[in-house]
Parts: C-alpha cells; sequence; structure tokens
C-alpha cells in the first residue's frame, strides 16, 4: 500500500481541482469495507483518546495541554494518508485521452 499524503499525489486525481478531488474521495470513501473501515475509526480513536486525557491531566499540569494541542494537531498527518491510500484503490484509473 503506496501512502498518499495530499490528493495531488493520487494517480486518479491528478489534475483535477480540489473540488472535485473531495468530492471523488468522498464517493471512493463510501466504498470502502467493513474491516477498512474499522482500522480507520479505531486509528482515529488512538489519537484522540490521548488528546482527552492530556486535557483531564491540566487541573495538575498546565504542560499537559500543550501536549494536547500537539497530539491533536499531528492527527491529520497520521490519518490523512492512511485515508487516502484506503480510498485510492476505489477510485477509477484516469482516462488516457487527457
Amino acid at each position: 500500500m503506496q501512502l498518499y499524503f495530499t490528493t495531488r499525489n493520487i494517480p486518479a486525481l491528478r489534475g483535477l481541482p480540489l473540488a472535485e478531488r473531495t468530492r471523488r474521495l468522498e464517493k471512493a470513501a463510501q466504498r470502502l469495507t467493513t474491516p477498512e473501515k474499522t482500522l480507520l475509526n479505531i486509528l482515529k480513536l488512538l489519537i484522540i483518546v490521548p488528546v482527552f486525557a492530556l486535557i483531564l491531566k491540566t487541573a495538575d499540569n498546565w504542560g499537559s495541554l500543550l501536549w494536547a494541542a500537539l497530539v491533536f494537531l499531528l492527527y491529520p498527518l497520521a490519518v490523512k494518508p492512511i485515508q487516502y491510500s484506503l480510498c485510492a484503490k476505489y477510485l477509477p484509473e484516469p482516462s488516457k485521452e487527457r
């Protein structure tokens, strides 16, 4: 499985405007199988749950709020490439007429 960090790198979406790439990715995400959706949801939970645990620790240590913000900001860097890679196989191949 190849990781795609932006939608511009996905061969089936190359050369399309952002709105069209987003629309096609949403359609592809609807075609994900149950195990793939489960994998994505577990990954999201593994990132979000520590954020809330760190927020709860702010009563004792305000520094944990900074760590929570950092983890929350890194969320798209961890989830989006995997989501794009899983969805890429459900996108139609680009036409060779271009």
